[in-house]
């Protein structure tokens, strides 16, 4: 893209039209603090679900065996990676107001083929691995609510399936959205979950603000265990994953955010950080309640622990909440996961690609979701059970270790002076703390292919 031409999306992006500009016609606003709302919940919606989405199976299945093997003392974790989530997300949203345009494409543009079909490939791979986790996650609730009967996820994984496409395939950006920002709410059924297991606050918040290693994760040597070493990892891949750059971009793209609604699209994505991080700590204190109660597991299971934690409780309300919440976790996951391949794909090959669009219109677009949906359903079916748990704990170690080349495409993006101007790119603090984040991520990265290579470099014992 050359010089004149981005000057041209900046222009676009600048002056009529937008999403936020009034209220809808025959209202009367007279009160400005009431329009400032209104236009907020016009534009809120994909920092949220970005962010939220994020919490899906595999992140049910990291955080709450987080808390299975070391109770409250990982709470600490999640806090500092709070701030991660909404520096990057703030960018990716800054991005894509500012051109209009998907993640990938600008990478294809920016960066050559080669290192588009790079980043598309990493992503593509990931989000359709990740997708088996989603579906895994369905495979086991689903039987565990039928008391384990065999046949149940052969019938529920595709229904699942079929449903997905069909929320999808309407034809309105805000159907859609406004179901799904729904499902989001929906986790804070994890608030109640976690207030029922009687936490000790006091604990919880001495956990939550000093940073330190579980005691039952250290060796001897004063080293590392091997699981925690890799459970760490897990939490960063799966709190900030690769696909949500794609999708946030794509979605305030199609969404034709402005200029004008920045300050709103960055508070969408701090209210969805915090939310998404709140709700992360939830799933942490109910897997927590493992070590109260002396649960060991091997390879964690939610819908297992579900049914092994109902001795504890009067009411099977938490095990239902358990099973419910991992199947809607699930779903999440699966829309935006699926929507940021077929975003990103159909970007490059510059189809339609736009939820407003029906399927006669963006036929390329709505068959690869479709094709991603139904593929890795049927995958799942073909997975042993009791491997399902080892695959999703690997795809959040795999999204953490792919996600500082993500993020790098990403800090080159935002400054970039030919494209984005000296008004929108990042400023000199938003730069060491992006590039901070990415060390930190490569470290990570390179302390588990050491493991890998190296086993005995973080012995169990």
């Amino acid at each position: 893209m050359d010089g004149v031409s981005n000057l041209k999306i900046l222009a676009d992006n600048s002056v009529g039209p937008t999403s936020s500009e009034s209220p809808p016609k025959g209202w009367t606003v007279r009160r400005p603090w009431v329009a400032r709302v209104l236009m907020f919940l016009v534009v809120f919606g994909p920092g949220l679900i970005v962010m939220e989405a994020d919490n899906d199976a595999g992140a049910v299945q990291t955080y709450m065996q987080a808390g299975a093997q070391y109770g409250f003392h990982l709470l600490w974790l999640m806090l500092l990676l709070l701030p991660v989530c909404y520096f990057v997300q703030e960018m990716v949203a800054r991005l894509g107001i500012a051109t209009g345009q998907g993640h990938a494409a600008m990478i294809f543009q920016r960066f050559g083929k080669w290192w588009g079909v790079f980043s598309l490939g990493d992503l593509l791979l990931v989000n359709f691995l990740t997708l088996i986790t989603e579906f895994i996650a369905v495979s086991l609730a689903t039987r565990h609510i039928c008391n384990n009967a065999p046949w149940v996820p052969y019938v529920t994984v595709p229904i699942f399936a079929v449903l997905l496409i069909i929320h999808v395939m309407s034809g309105s950006y805000r159907r859609w959205e406004r179901i799904t920002v729904f499902l989001c709410i929906m986790d804070c059924i994890w608030f109640v979950m976690a207030y029922l297991t009687h936490p000790a606050g006091g604990e919880i918040i001495r956990n939550t603000i000093l940073p330190h290693i579980p005691p039952a994760g250290v060796l001897p040597s004063g080293l590392p265990s091997s699981p925690l070493v890799f459970l760490v990892i897990g939490i960063v891949g799966t709190t900030i994953a690769p696909w949500q750059l794609f999708f946030q971009q794509s979605c305030v793209a199609d969404k034709k955010l402005r200029f004008k609604d920045l300050n709103m699209a960055r508070l969408d994505t701090f209210i969805g950080a915090c939310f998404t991080v709140l709700v992360a700590g939830a799933m942490i204190v109910v897997g927590a309640l493992a070590v109260r109660h002396n649960l060991q597991y091997d390879n964690f299971d939610p819908a297992q622990y579900a049914d092994d934690i109902r001795q504890f409780f009067n009411s099977g309300f938490i095990r239902t909440g358990i099973l419910i919440m991992f199947c809607n976790a699930a779903v999440l996951g699966t829309t935006a996961i699926s929507l940021s391949s077929a975003w990103a794909w159909a970007e490059v090959k510059g189809w339609p690609h736009s939820l407003e669009l029906p399927a006669s219109k963006a036929k390329g677009f709505y068959t690869v979701y479709a094709l991603c949906t139904m593929a890795a359903a049927g995958v799942t079916l073909l997975i042993p059970e009791d491997k399902q748990g080892l695959v999703v704990l690997g795809v959040q170690v795999l999204a953490g270790v792919i996600l500082p080349s993500a993020i790098i495409f990403l800090q080159l993006l935002l400054n970039d002076h030919e494209l984005l101007g000296d008004q929108w790119v990042n400023k000199k603090w938003n730069n060491w703390i992006n590039w901070i984040i990415i060390i930190v991520l490569f470290i990570l990265s390179l302390i588990l292919a050491m493991q890998v290579l190296v086993p005995k470099l973080f012995p169990q014992s």
